[in-house]
């Protein structure tokens, strides 16, 4: 697909590194199936991905995490 952010690249399938921060924590994913835009490296995650993503962002929350890496794993 063409990429809507700066509309010149297209997006290719690769893992990608995705950082989220709430309420003082920051957790990075690592190896996240993502497309990428080749030319300015925009990144789009499948919806089912990112629900995946927030789920376990806001359990490591639960749990007192402040910051963590982890890798993503597929379902």
């Amino acid at each position: 697909m063409k990429c809507i952010i700066c509309k010149h690249g297209q997006t290719e399938n690769q893992a990608a590194t995705v950082t989220l921060e709430r309420d003082g924590a920051t957790l990075v994913f690592k190896n996240v199936p993502a497309r990428v835009c080749a030319n300015c490296g925009e990144i789009y995650v499948e919806d089912k991905t990112s629900v995946r993503l927030v789920h376990k962002a806001e359990e490591a929350i639960q749990e007192g995490v402040k910051v963590d890496i982890r890798e993503f794993k597929a379902a």
